[in-house]
């Protein structure tokens, strides 16, 4: 299929058909739509550049995150179905094996081709392609996969809004990305929550969508712990660089402190200290610092660091799950657990490519819980 040549993005939403409703359908054009009211307050520069090797282009987002319904859903199951442009396979794969060669991840930021007209005009070939196939009836796998495919997107939501703020973060100007984006509450209460020793499930327990690695449910035995009923805020963390937190060892790993050293840490990331005052670079650019607010974008390390100073420890990630499941989660930021990020008992990737999407990670890296505002 011959693209359009570059010129102004193409923000058009989409219209279902007039086909035989279908809930998955209005779910699918909801979903698709949120992508790009995100996109929508960015220049074609803004979505281009890549401020990282682990972030990446505004416009990437948006391709990959239509790829993904093109390579798993329609060219092998939508009869007659057109592949918009096969290079699109090699440059916006994000790391399935399964599938081929792909673009290497720290230089997505140099792809000034296709540009983003290109792209938009790719989801619209994508999603009516979509309308089609939703209204000729959906396989219970096929619809396991739009489910997938959905949540997939709304990650790479949450991607283009974090990787857009440390874009920002790196200019002069410290731009906003949207005046009056949503800012972090102030934390609630100071106490401590007991919590009985015992044998407890934990995992995904509902009918509704979940992805692999949130199962299976299945037992485990907790000892008796204490957790704080809200995250740490801005203004303890505060105190802790105010004794000495990130110029004293005692209180790292290892590979923490040496990392910290060699980078120059000394507050959290997007912290701007001006004088005795603080402010901290968010979506609606630097605002001075609320230390009431939970405090955020901290490496794992530093999260030990602050606890070993504060004279306690992170939960594990089963003590996380059952301290949250009786007293809820705000949503408010991500949370570190000191537990590795290794499979529940029981689980097994799904056959295929996408059964790279979770299984593949599960060595090197620490388990976060918890949400974002």
């Amino acid at each position: 299929m011959t693209a359009p040549a570059d010129d102004a993005p193409l923000y058009v939403k989409a219209e279902a058909e007039q086909y035989s409703p279908d809930p998955v359908l209005g779910r699918y054009l909801a979903v698709r739509a949120a992508s790009e009211m995100l996109a929508a307050p960015l220049s074609p520069e803004d979505q281009a550049a890549q401020s990282m090797p682990d972030a990446s282009p505004t416009k990437w987002h948006l391709a990959h995150t239509t790829w993904f319904f093109e390579t798993f859903l329609l060219a092998p199951s939508l009869p007659g179905y057109a592949v918009y442009d096969d290079a699109f396979s090699y440059l916006f794969n994000s790391y399935y094996e399964a599938v081929g060669e792909r673009h290497p991840r720290p230089a997505r930021g140099l792809l000034t081709r296709p540009g983003l007209s290109v792209v938009m005009t790719y989801r619209r070939h994508v999603d009516a392609a979509m309308q089609r196939f939703i209204a000729r009836g959906l396989s219970p796998e096929q619809r396991d996969l739009v489910d997938l495919g959905l949540a997939h997107e709304e990650q790479h939501q949450e991607l283009i809004l974090m990787d857009i703020l440390h874009l920002f973060a790196q200019s002069p100007l410290k731009p906003a990305y949207r005046l009056g984006a949503a800012e972090r509450r102030t934390g609630g209460s100071d106490r401590f929550v007991s919590f009985e020793a015992g044998l407890f499930e934990i995992g995904h327990a509902s009918e509704g969508f979940a992805f692999d690695n949130e199962g299976p449910r299945h037992k485990t035995y907790l000892h008796a712990f204490r957790i704080a009923e809200r995250p740490v805020t801005n203004g303890e963390w505060l105190a802790f660089i105010a004794d000495g937190g990130y110029r004293r060892p005692e209180f790292w790993l290892s590979d923490g402190w040496a990392r910290a050293k060699a980078e120059g840490w000394t507050a959290p990331l997007y912290w701007c200290e001006d004088g005795d005052a603080w402010s901290e670079m968010g979506l609606g650019g630097l605002r001075p610092l609320d230390p009431g607010a939970p405090v955020a974008h901290i490496s794992y390390y530093e999260a030990d660091a602050y606890a070993a100073w504060a004279g306690k420890r992170l939960p594990t990630e089963a003590e996380w799950e059952h301290a949250s499941s009786l007293l809820g989660d705000t949503g408010q930021v991500w949370e570190w657990t000191r537990s590795a990020y290794a499979p529940y008992p029981g689980f097994k990737p799904a056959a295929g490519a996408v059964g790279e999407y979770n299984g593949k990670f599960m060595s090197g890296q620490m388990v976060l819980r918890g949400g974002c505002v």
